[in-house]
């Protein structure tokens, strides 16, 4: 997607994947070769925060960095997941006024709540550790009140919900999805997974199965994507050319 945008305007710009393991040493790496932008994936999104020199003030909200901005040395954190889930979301609904289940604990489950409740959602936490849930719920009050997000547990699926979301890692490459997420589904009207490696996940498969609407984690990369190439590059990003090149990378028409 970045790689056909940058084509698409000419601009003389590489993205290319790094293995990281030393996350302050990445960072050092940044600042001395003069990269000039990460994406930042799990497990980092929360980790990077503390080696960074600012955050833009929604990353400091969400408590989560997946795009860092190098300018002459300065290293800036910001969010773009939150505006790359809504976006996905809306795609198919609104999402004012709906009922989800969030199932996760990390630094994406952080963002896509923030922007489920920014947008008037009622959200209820379910991870594995009831704890992590527990601890996120009580931030997420702090900040939209009681009555607008509560826990959950992964054994009472809920018996409605307008919408499911997996924003754990369960169901990417070789992590396991838990398999009490997929009695989520029955309940739920529309069902979306963040994972997108591989993009038909097995929650995937069982919603389009089950006749569910179903939104694959290639919607919110590529909505998140779009908020990134401006933030890199200063253009506005050819979106056409960036969805199309995601579809194609998908096989999808």
């Amino acid at each position: 997607m970045h790689s056909a945008a940058y084509r698409a305007l000419g601009l003389d710009y590489a993205y290319v994947p790094f293995k990281v393991t030393d996350v302050a040493g990445a960072l050092g790496g940044m600042r001395a070769l003069g990269i000039r932008g990460f994406g930042v994936s799990a497990p980092y999104k929360l980790a990077v925060i503390p080696l960074l020199d600012a955050l833009d003030p929604l990353a400091r909200r969400i408590g989560a960095v997946n795009t860092i901005v190098n300018d002459d040395g300065v290293l800036t954190g910001y969010n773009t997941d939150a505006l790359g889930a809504r976006r996905a979301l809306e795609e198919q609904a609104p999402i004012a006024g709906k009922r989800v289940t969030l199932i996760g604990a990390g630094g994406a489950a952080r963002a896509i709540a923030f922007a489920l409740l920014e947008s008037g959602a009622i959200v209820t936490l379910v991870n594995r550790s009831r704890e992590r849930a527990l601890a996120l719920c009580e931030e997420l009050q702090g900040g939209f009140g009681k009555d607008s997000v509560d826990v959950g547990s992964l054994d009472a699926p809920p018996a409605r919900a307008d919408v499911l979301i997996n924003a754990s890692s369960g169901g990417m490459g070789n992590v396991a999805l838990d398999p009490r997420i997929m009695a989520f589904v029955d309940g739920s009207a529309l069902v979306m997974d963040i994972v997108y490696k591989p993009v038909e996940t097995p929650l995937i498969e069982l919603s389009r199965a089950r006749g569910k609407v179903s939104i694959h984690g290639g919607r919110m990369l590529l909505h998140q994507a779009r908020a990134q190439f401006e933030l890199y590059t200063g253009h506005s990003p050819p979106f056409e050319v960036m969805d199309q090149a995601l579809r194609t990378a998908l096989g999808e028409r």
